[in-house]
């Protein structure tokens, strides 16, 4: 079973993802962009490029993605084992839909689909979607962002997009309140994942 864990900056995903390591001692944990491999060397760069192109973006992202899926997703699927995963397939709907939304030279009608029509043939839905939510102001002001005003209103856009996502797979979601004290967080998403991990045996 795949299981992905989704939210804004600042909204403690990463933290809780640490977390369950505890919890879920037997599961595959991993994460995206990847931190072990070329392409995930080369979306780092991209983030780091204030004038990084956000289309070339986008598919540096997308080819991390397809190489995460082929080395250590499906292996791990096929061997019947848990995978959860600290962002995935629907952080870059979300996040480059928003950046290729508000980039200069690129008419895309609705930038969200394209990047999910992109995905579509090759990728693998998650069985389960754990997705902490915050609002894009608290969020800036978690990731310490220099210019929260401009960072808010990205992550805003973000915001709206995972809420699309959200409203086009509702049995994939699952909502936790990111604004609680870290502890509660981690509790429901515990409470998720293992009702999830029992209905799935």
């Amino acid at each position: 079973m795949l299981v992905t864990l989704e939210g804004l900056d600042g909204s403690g995903k990463t933290t809780v993802w640490e977390s369950l390591q505890d919890r879920f001692s037997d599961a595959v944990f991993t994460r995206e962009p990847t931190d072990d491999s070329w392409y995930g060397d080369a979306v780092y760069r991209s983030i780091e490029d204030d004038d990084a192109d956000p289309l070339a973006e986008l598919f540096l992202y997308t080819a991390d993605h397809a190489a995460h899926l082929s080395r250590v997703i499906e292996p791990a699927l096929e061997r019947g084992d848990l995978v959860i995963s600290d962002r995935y397939s629907d952080s870059r709907f979300a996040y480059q839909g928003a950046t290729l939304a508000a980039a200069d030279g690129h008419a895309l009608d609705d930038p969200l689909e394209y990047v999910v029509d992109i995905h579509r043939p090759f990728s693998i839905d998650p069985g389960l979607t754990i997705y902490l939510d915050l609002d894009s102001e608290t969020a800036a002001e978690r990731a310490g962002t220099t210019n929260k005003f401009e960072r808010a209103a990205y992550l805003e856009s973000v915001r709206e997009n995972y809420e699309r996502l959200i409203e086009r797979d509702p049995d994939r979601f699952v909502r936790v309140d990111a604004t609680q004290s870290p502890d509660a967080v981690l509790e429901d998403v515990t409470d998720a994942l293992t009702a999830a991990v029992e209905s799935f045996e």
